[in-house]
């Protein structure tokens, strides 16, 4: 099977990871919301202290959030009803992503470099983000990363077949 570019690759944004997972948590709130999530600030009231965001906007990402599986309601008080935001499964597996964004901010839009450094709670040792090749056991640099189609494009056409 020959990589091919992905230019060629890719037919249209449905077949894309990354335009899908941007339907889902492409939006600045969305991204702030959950570094705030990430970092323990888990209520409504902190989150939007720490954020300055409409209560409305808040409210709307936070069950976009709800609906996705990403974030789930988890009650702390009972009367008042009020809830913190805890990662799922899925919204932990978004870590690297946010890592990513991160690292990029601190290369290309932080003169005075890094604000905030992650580090490895029981060494403290500052956390690194890097492409590994599981079969040369080697780091990989973006120049040597290709693509090709994967197991979920054909299921993917054949549900767009379907359904026209």
């Amino acid at each position: 099977m020959s990589v091919q570019p992905v230019s060629e690759s890719l037919s249209s944004t449905e077949d894309c990871s990354i335009q899908r997972t941007l339907d889902v948590i492409g939006d600045r709130w969305t991204l702030l919301i959950l570094r705030d999530v990430f970092r323990g600030v888990r209520r409504f009231s902190q989150i939007q202290h720490d954020l300055g965001i409409a209560k409305n906007l808040l409210t709307d990402r936070l069950n976009a959030l709800v609906d996705a599986d990403i974030v789930e309601k988890v009650p702390y008080q009972d009367r008042p009803v009020r809830n913190e935001y805890r990662l799922t499964e899925k919204g932990r597996d978004l870590s690297p992503s946010l890592l990513a964004l991160m690292r990029w901010g601190d290369a290309w839009c932080s003169a005075d470099g890094a604000p905030t450094e992650l580090v490895h709670d029981e060494c403290g040792t500052r956390l690194e983000l890097q492409p590994w090749c599981t079969s040369c056991n080697t780091s990989v640099s973006p120049t040597q990363i290709s693509s090709r189609p994967g197991p979920g494009r054909d299921s993917h056409e054949e549900v767009a077949r379907a359904s026209s």
